[in-house]
């Protein structure tokens, strides 16, 4: 006989299941680490931004438009001023971002000029410290 029997194997020997999950669970965590996580973060930004907008803000919505708010309807719309005598209303949500805030409206004091003099290492290696 030119053919060899055929034995069945033995059967493969049965891992723990841990070891056949472990592959999904490192995959889970690093789709957590790399998206998911981040996009929460950004979610949380962009609505502590969206609640910070108040009047004279410019901004750019979701649709490229740039305007200035000149007021905050409610707590969903707040009103733009995109060209000089051109007013629309804009939801909220639909503000893309803030590109410019204004001073705030209360008696508080002006920020310090930020860095002037050229301080900083940089500017006192080439020799824009303060004289």
């Amino acid at each position: 006989m030119f053919i060899s029997p055929a034995y069945a194997q033995a059967a493969g020997g049965a891992e723990g299941g841990f070891a056949t999950l472990l592959p999904l669970v490192l995959i889970f965590v690093v789709f957590y680490f790399l998206l998911i996580r981040p996009q929460q973060k950004r979610a949380k930004d962009h609505r502590t931004m969206l609640g910070a907008v108040r009047r004279g803000d410019k901004i750019v919505t979701g649709g490229g438009i740039i305007g200035t708010v000149t007021k905050v309807v409610n707590d969903e719309e707040v009103a733009v001023e995109i060209a000089e005598g051109i007013k629309v209303r804009v939801q909220r949500a639909l503000i893309a971002s803030v590109q410019s805030k204004s001073q705030p409206a209360s008696g508080d004091a002006p920020a310090a000029p930020a860095n002037e003099g050229g301080g900083g290492l940089l500017g006192k290696l080439l020799g824009g410290g303060k004289k």
